[in-house]
């Protein structure tokens, strides 16, 4: 592969989650090869969503509003705030279709090992919701990991000065997967199995 531009626009496109170099230099390919039809209007909407989309600045969804479209519907149940890691565990429960309540994205877990603290996450933001908000009913969809649990386990300590009903998804989602990951029925039997905590 020859070219500055071409070798700079691989390096790029190997950043992207689950792609290597070679996958990258695939993708170039098949972009150079389709210039007109895939890649000028994949720069043009990258540059668009680049311009339009922000950070919701009440769950911490994207949207190109903010407060989002989740945030803002009314037809949504505001008294249920699922609580999930990041936006990707929330599209997947939209992708379900299920869940009608709103969300809290927190934008992580908490970490020893890769020194992820509370004031890392977006827990105050939570905490503030709690007291602005008629939330009856916070449901924890964090991954089944250890630092998933600990973080799980840190809201709980956190939320019950709240008074506040504290459920988490049931365990019909395996230990060490992500909400992702999970196909829509796994997805709503967890949520129809959430148990108090």
């Amino acid at each position: 592969m020859s070219g500055q531009e071409i070798e700079k626009l691989a390096k790029i496109i190997a950043k992207l989650p689950s792609l290597g170099t070679r996958s990258s230099r695939r993708i170039v390919l098949y972009l150079l090869k389709k210039r007109e039809t895939v890649m000028l209007p994949l720069i043009e909407t990258l540059q668009d969503v680049a311009a339009n989309v922000k950070t919701c600045e009440v769950c911490g969804n994207y949207d190109t509003l903010s407060p989002c479209s989740v945030c803002r519907s009314e037809k949504r149940d505001a008294h249920t705030v699922c609580v999930v890691q990041d936006v990707a565990d929330l599209w997947a429960m939209e992708r379900v279709g299920f869940y009608k309540g709103k969300y809290h994205v927190l934008g992580g877990v908490l970490s020893a090992l890769d020194g992820v603290s509370p004031d890392d996450l977006n827990i105050e933001k939570l905490l503030d919701r709690l007291t602005k908000e008629e939330i009856g009913e916070v449901i924890l969809a964090l991954p089944a990991t250890v630092d998933g649990q600990i973080t799980s386990h840190y809201l709980v300590s956190r939320l019950k000065e709240s008074n506040v009903k504290i459920t988490t998804l049931a365990q019909g989602i395996p230990v060490g997967a992500e909400l992702d990951y999970m196909d829509e029925g796994t997805i709503q039997l967890a949520i129809n199995s959430r148990k108090e905590m």
